[in-house]
């Protein structure tokens, strides 16, 4: 692992989603609060979402933006299933120009998934659309991947 190092605001919000995954009442509502502080903390996020991978699927659980479309995405499918498959996270600077992309609203113009691993198997992801082209960096990638790993606690 590299030295990255979150910003101080950065370890209150990984503090917080320590937090909620301590103490909800439910799995859901442990996601919950820990979308609802992804989406309440960037505003370059547009949509915000936690799917659960579940027989062979992706099941949408909480999310913080429009309604999606895909409450259910099989693995073949799209930059979520995607991230299944590769077993990585995914950046995509613009769906456009992405032949995955399962189009959910026409204003995203990027997209960033990360895979929730649990004892070496995906369990679930993150999947977070921006209204801006080319929005997600480095720095995002590696602050989602250790939520992710907070989140796989209650995965």
């Amino acid at each position: 692992m590299d030295n990255f190092m979150p910003t101080v605001n950065e370890r209150q919000l990984l503090n917080m989603v320590d937090d909620f995954i301590q103490t909800a009442s439910n799995q859901y509502s442990a996601l919950e609060g820990v979308v609802g502080l992804l989406a309440s903390n960037y505003k370059h996020f547009s949509w915000t979402g936690i799917y659960v991978l579940a027989d062979g699927v992706l099941k949408l659980g909480p999310y913080r933006g429009e309604p999606s479309p895909h409450a259910v995405i099989p693995i073949e499918n799209g930059i979520c299933g995607a991230a299944v498959r590769e077993r990585k996270t995914i950046v995509v600077p613009d769906v456009n120009a992405d032949k995955r992309y399962l189009a959910c609203s026409t204003s995203t113009k990027s997209e960033i998934v990360v895979p929730i691993f649990k004892d070496d198997q995906i369990v679930g992801e993150i999947d977070i659309d921006s209204d801006d082209t080319n929005a997600f960096t480095e720095h995002d990638r590696k602050i989602l991947e250790m939520v992710a790993r907070k989140i796989s606690r209650v995965l």
